[in-house]
């Protein structure tokens, strides 16, 4: 049986001593001063520890059923959910109109962390809805947004995104799913969906469906694709509840991890949809909701990576197993506890200084989007689009390596189930696959986003890397260990991204074989820039004599470490990105 407490204090540190929210001058952050967060975060873990986590490990054991086309959830989430949807924790960061408590982004990210940590399944049911949520506020008419948005904010009904098909995951433009035209202004929608989260359930009363299809004269590939509100259960123009639209559930898959979610088929069988969003537009829409998204699934990787970094910790100082050398740590015991091991320790740390320097790219990444969104800072949206794919991508490919190294430290006992460590394990591996598989998210950087804007955005990453250097080059304490090693990866960085300029357009394929590598030395360059910044504070605090000397020595110890152990990596990822793309595509398809 796992434990989680949520990580108030080190979340309270990110927020206001490394990028000092209240003070950074964005519209309504002014009353966002530590005595607010410190409850809101405080409450959120205490939901998070009582109520979620205790239904973690009933819903990766009991799953959902379907049974004569409903789908029931696990025993205990329906009050769960009431408690959620009680406390306002679905509507965080909805606009007040909407019902909601129109906070900024950073502090519902902040906040919903701790859920994801306790019970990713059952949070994807919220979160879900909140990107159906953010689509319709964005393209919806004034209709659609009196209608859905305040119903969708408190998850009286929830909502979900409709993609994938059977044949086609990542290239929508082979979708078939088709939109027919009626008199009446309303489409017909026909087609099937796979993989579709939290498609069905016993939570709430209505379901709302955002679908991709194509509709006539719409032509070929992505542009002709349109993106329609198709509700479980059809709606009058008050939302009043009225017949079963022509939706069901085809089956409920079979899955790796997140048992406690339904992942259902979908199928339309000529259900009633509008239009959301410009005819032909439909990505377009459809990306607002996946962007915001892709932050939260990084937020995924890193929050059950420190669910499982608090319970190996734990058992790690608890579990006595060999002697320290050359000495024993406690000669009075039959064996020395784990937690004297290099080995172990070394474990531990690559958790924990990956789990801390997460939270930290996360939470900016959010103050980022905070930024673009609130004053139409398009300086700011083109840094948070650049990161988009680094926070997805890195985070969830580390939180997944770091959940493993979690269930290693249980020995043989990590691989049992009763221990829970292996549901960690399990539930993390869908972060690295939806929203954007992690080799688009690469292709996505290299392809896409650091070419953006004459290369404008990947050059402001460089001045924000040498404006902290700059700024503390003089503190001989932070120097060596920190800006020197941070400097050093970000000429790797540089270095990449002039290999690809001057090899792409000749050599395609030179650029997309290092993809996976660059997006990672770019993750690696993004946590030494956080765990430089946290050591600036930390610094800070430490001078001007806290009483928390503790908690400030012991984030500088963990950001050494990153800087000295986990940061030299970028070396190995130039390498391999400068070998081009001969290693990779030397091989002739029937070679495999």
């Amino acid at each position: 049986m796992t434990t989680y407490t949520a990580p108030t204090r080190d979340t309270q540190f990110v927020l206001h001593e490394v990028l000092n929210l209240s003070g950074s001058g964005l519209p309504g952050h002014d009353e966002l001063d530590p005595d607010f967060t410190q409850a809101v975060l405080e409450a959120a873990g205490k939901l998070a520890s009582d109520v979620l986590a205790p239904l973690n490990a009933v819903g990766d054991r009991e799953g959902c059923t379907l049974k004569d086309g409903k789908v029931t959830t696990p025993k205990g989430f329906d009050k769960a959910w009431e408690a959620m949807k009680e406390g306002g924790w679905t509507a965080l960061n909805c606009a007040v109109e909407d019902g909601g408590q129109g906070l900024p982004y950073s502090i519902a990210l902040a906040a919903g962390e701790p859920f994801l940590a306790a019970n990713m399944a059952f949070n994807m049911y919220s979160g879900l809805t909140h990107g159906a949520y953010s689509a319709i506020k964005t393209h919806g008419s004034e209709a659609q947004k009196r209608l859905f948005l305040p119903r969708l904010a408190s998850c009286e009904w929830t909502g979900t995104m409709n993609l994938t098909e059977p044949h086609c995951g990542t290239d929508l433009g082979l979708l078939r799913t088709k939109a027919e035209p009626q008199e009446d202004g309303s489409y017909l929608i026909t087609g099937q969906k796979i993989f579709i989260s939290a498609g069905d359930h016993d939570l709430a009363e209505n379901i709302i469906h955002l679908v991709l299809a194509k509709a006539p004269g719409g032509g070929e590939g992505t542009r002709g694709i349109s993106l329609f509100i198709v509700p479980k259960i059809l709606v009058d123009e008050e939302g009043r509840l009225g017949a079963a639209n022509a939706v069901s559930v085809g089956n409920l898959e079979e899955k790796m991890g997140i048992h406690g979610n339904a992942t259902c088929v979908m199928n339309y069988d000529g259900a009633k949809g509008w239009l959301i969003g410009e005819l032909h537009k439909g990505m377009r829409a459809m990306f607002t909701m996946m962007n915001e998204a892709r932050i939260g699934v990084g937020a995924q990787g890193y929050a059950i990576a420190s669910a499982a970094y608090q319970n190996a910790a734990i058992y790690a100082r608890d579990r006595l197993q060999g002697r320290a050398v050359p000495t024993p740590a406690d000669p009075q015991l039959p064996a020395d506890p784990l937690i004297v091991h290099p080995d172990i320790r070394r474990n531990l740390l690559d958790q924990k200084s990956f789990v801390e320097g997460a939270r930290a790219l996360a939470i900016w990444g959010a103050h980022l989007y905070d930024q673009s969104h609130l004053t139409g800072d398009a300086d700011a949206e083109g840094m948070i689009s650049l990161l988009t794919p680094v926070i997805k991508g890195f985070l969830t490919d580390k939180g997944f390596d770091s959940t493993v190294l979690a269930q290693q430290v249980f020995g043989g006992h990590g691989f049992i189930e009763e221990q829970g460590m292996s549901q960690f394990v399990r539930d993390a591996r869908i972060t690295m696959i939806y929203e954007g598989a992690n080799g688009v998210q690469a292709l996505d950087l290299v392809g896409r986003k650091l070419g953006s804007d004459g290369g404008k955005h990947i050059m402001a990453f460089f001045e924000l890397v040498k404006g902290v250097i700059k700024d503390n080059e003089s503190n001989a304490a932070l120097k060596a260990d920190f800006l020197d090693p941070l400097k050093s990866a970000s000429k790797d960085l540089q270095a990449a991204a002039a290999y690809f300029l001057q090899n792409a357009m000749k050599d395609p394929n030179a650029a997309l074989s290092g993809s996976n590598d660059f997006l990672h030395l770019f993750g690696h360059v993004a946590f030494g820039l956080m765990w430089s910044r946290m050591a600036v504070a930390a610094q800070k605090a430490l001078d001007a004599g806290s009483s928390e000397r503790d908690f400030y020595e012991t984030k500088l110890a963990t950001g050494r470490y990153y800087m000295k152990r986990q940061l030299p990596i970028t070396r190995t990822h130039l390498a391999r990105i400068e070998s081009g793309a001969e290693p990779v595509m030397s091989l002739a398809a029937d070679q495999f």
